[in-house]
């Protein structure tokens, strides 16, 4: 094992552990991804069965873009979940831009996904996304491949995507950056499933104001308060 994918396995098994911190998790159904620096699109993904509190860098499996095991693939213990592999293979074959992909089946964040609507530019959490979100129909549990490249088309070159009727997925050029996304994407569903249910008219920031907002996030130091926020939360799994 390399230097570079010990360090990815360390990495993302705290994410594992910090997203079900955040009661983020779906009991063994949801999953997080991560490209190993350095290899032909071998990436990282759950041995399937593993709680994410749970996670520890030897859970992890490394799969091709195949969804093959790449050690020991007979192996039961390196089983990975079919219509995850599916998700995230798609993403992270077609945007090496990306290190990172989370796929989450959170309360809100379904609720939000039911909404014709989709998200609604009423908060700064929500502004972040604001023209950078992808939105894909629902077609099934994902166990075809063939589904793959609707995927990739509805995200588009965002980093961030609401799959209809289903739940949330948010990428990142890092792990930190990742983290950041589906934190703020999740609380941002959160405040809107409460606004909605307050039952007032929701007051929303004109469009110019909505764009400004976006770009602001999208300043060129966003990659280091990434970094500064993730190193912060991982303090969390140590107290």
């Amino acid at each position: 094992m390399t230097p570079a994918e010990a360090d990815t396995r360390t990495e993302l098994a705290a994410l594992y552990r910090l997203v079900a911190h955040f009661r983020m998790t779906d009991l063994i159904d949801t999953h997080i991804s991560a490209r190993i620096p350095g290899t032909p699109d071998h990436f990282l993904i759950n041995r399937y069965g593993v709680l994410f509190h749970e996670m520890r860098p030897e859970d992890l499996v490394t799969v091709d873009p195949e969804g093959r095991a790449v050690r020991d693939p007979d192996d039961p213990a390196q089983q990975v979940n079919q219509a995850g592999f599916t998700i995230h293979s798609a993403i992270h074959v077609a945007r090496h831009d990306l290190a990172c992909v989370i796929h989450t089946h959170t309360a809100d964040g379904m609720a939000v996904a039911c909404q014709q609507e989709g998200l609604l530019p009423i908060t700064q959490h929500a502004l972040k996304f604001h023209n950078r979100l992808g939105y894909h129909a629902y077609e099934g549990i994902a166990l075809d491949l063939d589904e793959r490249a609707r995927l990739v088309a509805s995200m588009g070159q965002h980093r961030a995507m609401v799959l209809r009727n289903h739940g949330l997925l948010a990428a990142g050029r890092s792990i930190a950056e990742a983290f950041v996304n589906i934190y703020f994407l999740e609380r941002a569903c959160q405040a809107q499933v409460k606004a909605l249910a307050g039952n007032r008219p929701l007051s929303l920031p004109p469009p110019e104001v909505c764009e400004r907002t976006a770009r602001q996030f999208d300043r060129a130091e966003s990659l280091a308060h990434c970094e500064l926020a993730w190193r912060a939360a991982k303090r969390l799994l140590v107290q």
